[in-house]
C-alpha cells in the first residue's frame, strides 16, 4: 500500500468516525461513498462495492464503540431501548450481511440508495422535541421498536452499515426519542448491529485487512472527538447536519445509478 493511499484512507476513516460520534450514526453514510469514489478518482485504488461494504462494517464496529464510551457518563443512554432494538437488529444485520454475497455490486448500491432516500425524507419531516430528556423516565412502543430494528438490520447489513443513518430518523420521528438520547443510544444499538454485520462480512470474505486496520486507527481518534463536539452543538443544528449529509449522499448514489443505466 502506498503512502498516498494510506493517508487517504486514514482521512476518510477519521471523517466517518468524527461524524459517527457527533451524530450518533456509524459513519457509513459518509464513508461508503468516500471509499467508493475518492481513491479511484485520485488514481490510488478502486474498491468494489463488496469490499467497501466490508471495510465499512469494521469501521462502524469500532467508531460506534468509542462513541458510546464518550457518552456513557452523560445519562443519555436508554438501556431498555438499547436492549430491545439491539437484540432485534443483531440477528437481522448478520443475515443481511451474509446474504449480500449473493447480490451484485450494483444491487448493493441500489439498496444503499433506497435507504439513503428514505432516511433523507424522514430527516426533513418536522418533529417536536419531547419534554422528557432523562433516560430513566422515557418510555417507547416496544413492538414498533423491535420490528423497525429488525427491518433496518436486514437491509443495512447488505451494505455493510449498522443502519444508524436510518435508525436515527426512525427513533426521532416514529419512537419520539429526544435528540441527544437518540444520538447516544443509537451509537450503542449501532455497535450491537455492527457485530452481526462485521461477522457476516468476514465470513463472506469481503473484509480487506489493511484498509480495515486503518479505519480502526481512525475510529479511535475520530469518534470520541466527534462525540465531544456534538455535546456542544444545538440539537437542531445536529439534525440539520445529518439531514444534509444524508441528502447529498442520496443524490450522488442515485445519480450514479441512473447514469450507469442500472435502472
Amino acid at each position: 500500500m502506498s503512502l498516498s493511499l494510506f493517508i487517504t484512507l486514514l482521512l476518510i476513516g477519521f471523517v466517518g468516525s468524527f461524524v459517527s460520534g457527533m451524530l450518533g450514526i456509524g459513519g457509513s453514510i459518509v464513508k461508503y461513498p468516500l471509499l467508493l469514489y475518492i481513491p479511484p478518482a485520485l488514481g490510488l485504488a478502486a474498491f468494489t462495492a463488496h469490499e467497501v461494504s466490508g471495510v465499512s462494517a469494521v469501521q462502524v464496529l469500532f467508531s460506534s464503540f468509542f462513541g458510546v464510551m464518550a457518552y456513557k457518563k452523560d445519562r443519555v443512554l436508554n438501556f431498555e431501548l438499547i436492549a430491545y432494538m439491539g437484540a432485534s437488529i443483531l440477528l437481522a444485520s448478520f443475515l443481511g450481511a451474509y446474504g449480500a454475497r449473493f447480490l451484485s455490486g450494483d444491487s448493493i448500491n441500489l439498496v444503499y440508495g433506497v435507504l439513503a432516500l428514505i432516511a433523507a425524507a424522514m430527516m426533513f419531516i418536522p418533529v417536536a422535541e419531547p419534554d422528557v430528556v432523562d433516560s430513566d423516565r422515557f418510555t417507547f412502543n416496544k413492538p414498533i421498536a423491535i420490528v423497525a430494528a429488525a427491518s433496518i438490520g436486514v437491509v443495512s447489513g447488505v451494505v455493510g452499515a449498522a443502519g444508524a443513518f436510518i435508525l436515527v430518523p426512525v427513533m426521532l420521528l416514529v419512537l419520539k426519542v429526544p435528540t441527544r438520547m437518540t444520538i447516544a443510544s443509537s451509537l450503542a444499538i449501532t455497535f450491537i448491529s455492527s457485530i452481526g454485520t462485521t461477522t457476516g462480512k468476514v465470513l463472506s470474505g469481503d473484509v480487506l485487512l489493511g484498509p480495515a486496520l486503518i479505519m480502526i486507527w481512525a475510529s479511535i481518534l475520530g469518534a470520541p472527538l466527534g462525540a465531544r463536539f456534538g455535546k456542544t452543538v444545538d440539537v437542531r443544528v445536529l439534525r440539520t447536519i445529518l439531514g444534509v449529509l444524508v441528502l447529498l449522499t442520496c443524490m450522488k448514489i442515485w445519480f450514479d445509478i441512473f447514469a450507469g443505466g442500472r435502472l
